[in-house]
Parts: structure tokens; C-alpha cells; sequence
């Protein structure tokens, strides 16, 4: 596709865009209020629906079940809600889908619960009790437009409708399929994974000179994070490839597994 055409983001883009998975842009401040201003407005609407619903339901009980009952409703509005929907949706509140934005991992791959939990846990403190502002001036200050939980999760918010330059992920080279299968790849940092990636999308306009040192030094970086080590006399391209390319077969297969147990749970009478 042309670099000036659009494209739509998929599933399969967050988790297979290795190169275009760089250049996500990240959504506006603007958006990222707007969106955030839906769900505090949703959030409210439901700790009050909550809140009403326990008091008639608690009208002749004592007062001891309703201080808890009161306390679940906020734990249930400010963090089960949020953190649930952002799960199940993989980085979608009902403000960012009006805004049509969505919550991904640094390396631009899906979010999963913890992800979603700590971003949700860090919002009750620094949207709901210091009124937004931390999020506020962290999100003006960042340039990828981080508020705090963004930072402490490890995510960030893009655009779902972007201009990109779509550039084929690293393919698992055959050589190493087997190898990649039992590979223990669960520690690579995110900040190693994207100068891989970078590295790896750009390498045919590096100089064969620089991509043996560049590719050299992050398979290095690479190996102390993976185990057992790839076969001797792997090429530190061919390496890394597989690394990268082992992570995006098990994300989809991650995102495979759930999408498979909502419908299960969707579809059972």
C-alpha cells in the first residue's frame, strides 16, 4: 500500500506490524480528552445506577452491608468496569470507540488484563481524586501523549485510522522454526523488542558494515533474555528474526485462545 493511502488497523496489524507498528501515531490530546470525558460521564452514570439500586435493595438491612455494599459499587465502577471492558475489547473503553482510538503495549502489541488493571488502578488516583491534572500535564508532556497509568502499564493510546507505510513483519526463517517453538521469549523488554523491530524493517537500507555491528550487538542484547540460545552460527539477523517472529505467533495465538472463550461464553444457552 502507498504511504499516503489509508489503512484501517486490525487485529492482526497490532500484533504483526513489526516495522509499521513504529510509526503508530499516538492519538491527539484533544481525542484523549474527549474520549476520557465519555468515560468519566459513564463511569458516574454507573457507580450512581450502582449506588441507588444497593440502597433500595438495602432499605431493612443494616447499615454495616450497606457501607459494603456502597464500597463494592465503587470498586465495580471505578476498576472492575474499566479494566473488564479494556480486556475484553484489547484497549477499548466506550470513549476511546467513540473516538475511535485504542490502548496499546509499547511495542503497539494488544493489551491483556494487567495491562488494562494497572491502567485502570493508577486512573482511580490521578483522573478521579486529583481531578484529571496529573493526567492532564503527563499527556502534554509526553510525546506519545502518556498519562501516568500509560506509563506504569507499559501502553500507550493510537489511532485506529491512520496513514501508514505497511511494511511486511519478519517471516519465521525455516531454519529456526523448530528451535522458536520451545524458546523461552517471555522477558525480552519491550524496549528491546522495538529496536529489533527497527532494526529489522530497516534493513535493507543499512550497509552490510553497520548491520553486522547494529545486528550484532542486539542479538547480544537478545540472547541474555532467551533460552536455550539459537543454534551455533546463526546469523544475527536470521536470530533476531525469529525472536520477533516467534512473539507475534504467540500473541495471535493468545488472541486466537480468547476471542475463542467469549464466543463460547457468548454462544452457551
Amino acid at each position: 500500500m502507498a504511504a499516503h493511502e489509508f489503512a484501517t488497523l486490525t487485529t492482526d496489524d497490532l500484533v504483526t506490524g513489526e516495522a509499521v507498528a513504529l510509526d503508530l501515531p499516538p492519538a491527539s490530546l484533544g481525542s484523549r480528552i474527549g474520549s476520557g470525558l465519555i468515560d468519566v460521564v459513564v463511569t458516574f452514570t454507573l457507580l450512581v445506577a450502582l449506588v441507588v439500586g444497593l440502597a433500595i435493595a438495602a432499605i431493612h438491612t443494616d447499615d454495616a452491608l450497606v457501607e459494603v455494599a456502597s464500597l463494592a459499587a465503587v470498586i465495580v465502577s471505578f476498576l472492575v468496569f474499566p479494566t473488564a471492558l479494556e480486556t475484553l475489547t484489547r484497549g477499548k473503553s466506550l470513549g476511546k470507540m467513540a473516538f475511535g482510538l485504542r490502548a496499546v503495549r509499547d511495542d503497539a502489541g494488544p493489551i491483556s488484563f494487567h495491562h488494562a488493571f494497572v491502567r485502570a488502578l493508577v486512573g482511580v488516583v490521578e483522573i478521579y481524586v486529583f481531578f484529571g491534572s496529573p493526567a492532564f500535564f503527563s499527556a502534554l508532556l509526553s510525546p506519545r501523549g502518556k498519562r501516568l497509568g500509560d506509563y506504569a502499564a507499559g501502553t500507550y493510546v493510537v489511532r485506529e485510522r491512520v496513514r501508514l507505510r505497511l511494511v511486511p513483519p519478519a517471516a519465521m526463517p525455516p531454519q529456526l522454526a523448530s528451535w522458536a517453538r520451545s524458546a523461552d521469549l517471555a522477558a525480552l523488554p519491550t524496549g528491546l523488542a522495538l529496536a529489533v523491530r527497527q532494526f529489522l524493517g530497516r534493513l535493507p537500507t543499512i550497509d552490510p558494515a553497520s548491520r553486522a555491528a547494529i545486528g550484532g550487538r542486539l542479538a547480544e542484547a537478545v540472547a541474555e533474555h532467551v533460552a536455550p540460545p539459537p543454534p551455533p552460527g546463526t546469523p544475527a539477523d536470521v536470530f533476531l528474526a525469529a525472536v520477533i517472529a516467534a512473539r507475534r505467533e504467540r500473541d495471535t495465538a493468545r488472541l486466537a485462545r480468547e476471542a475463542d472463550l467469549r464466543r463460547r461464553l457468548t454462544t452457551r444457552r
